[in-house]
């Protein structure tokens, strides 16, 4: 758990919270943005599903000093239909100012508590879900944004907006394949626990260079990955590097198929992974531009909350 706050809780104009499956990520904001307090705990979803939701959100307010009537705006996990209520989808093609007023009121005689939707595309051959992410795109792109965002993450989402209009998303389980493959696969053998991938490894070089070239071929070469090893072509040390290469082009290649020639893509990502990323749209000759993604959360929040109460 981690608390910072400051001294000015007086000009605290909301609380935003991003609730996630495990961990919940909580900012006191004047109306400018400022932060006056942060507070963050892997008392995510799954957790509160035990302990309860209302009261993890107060101990975090009450931690961090948080006024009594301050209004809380949450996007994420605590929206699911498991979570703390339900905020329904909304359906693609949608516009981003939607989000506003769709949020869903959660019934509290201290406080106004309003939790944001996610958004669904209900395509027959392309179903799709999306919950948190939305607020990221809001606070990344502005109104009449025109393009496609990516927001890595286990499940990175791919988004293509016109004008402001949510169109068509897909989704990637790449980094949940990752997690499953090298922990209860064949290729557990070939991965060193708690490895660390990084862009300027060569294994991660040349599997994106293989996946990026033949994507359709990935299939068949994650075996490779374990193979390379029985015959001494790659250390261990080299496996995890080699299998995040090989997910990660063939989802950058899958993609700029789909979305043809894009003068700009919006990377919307922080840490290892942004690297990871960053590298796989150089490497495809795809520029990019990078937002950090907490901040874009942040500031889709904020943008949330300056229409839902006035300020801003």
């Amino acid at each position: 758990m981690n608390i910072e706050t400051t001294d000015n809780m007086q000009n605290a104009f909301f609380a935003g919270v991003d609730w996630g499956t495990s961990r919940f990520r909580l900012w006191i904001m004047a109306a400018d943005g400022a932060i006056l307090g942060h507070d963050h705990s892997s008392e995510g979803m799954v957790y509160c599903a035990e302990a309860g939701f209302k009261p993890v959100l107060e101990a975090h307010l009450a931690k961090i000093g948080a006024p009594a009537s301050l209004p809380v705006l949450i996007c994420g996990m605590a929206g699911a239909r498991q979570g703390w209520m339900e905020a329904p989808y909304l359906h693609t093609p949608t516009s981003l100012r939607d989000l506003f007023s769709s949020a869903t009121v959660i019934a509290d005689e201290q406080r106004d508590i309003r939790i944001l939707p996610g958004l669904a595309q209900v395509i027959i051959d392309a179903p799709n879900v999306m919950r948190g992410e939305e607020t990221l795109l809001l606070g990344a792109v502005d109104e009449a944004f025109s393009g496609v965002v990516c927001m890595p993450g286990t499940h990175c989402k791919w988004v293509s907006l016109e004008a402001g209009i949510v169109n068509r998303f897909q989704t990637f389980m790449t980094g949940e394949l990752y997690s499953v493959m090298s922990q209860q696969s064949i290729l557990v053998h070939a991965i060193e626990a708690g490895a660390i991938v990084t862009a300027g490894s060569a294994a991660f070089q040349s599997a994106l260079r293989t996946a990026l070239s033949k994507p359709s071929m990935v299939l068949s070469q994650l075996f490779s990955v374990r193979a390379a090893q029985l015959l001494d072509f790659e250390m261990k040390s080299a496996g995890a590097a080699h299998l995040s290469g090989l997910l990660i082009g063939a989802e950058v290649a899958t993609m700029i198929s789909a979305y043809g020639p894009q003068p700009i893509v919006t990377l919307v990502s922080a840490g290892p992974l942004c690297d990871l990323y960053a590298e796989a749209l150089n490497q495809a000759g795809v520029t990019f531009k990078l937002i950090d993604a907490e901040k874009a959360a942040r500031t889709g929040l904020l943008r949330a909350a300056s229409q839902l109460w006035g300020k801003g």
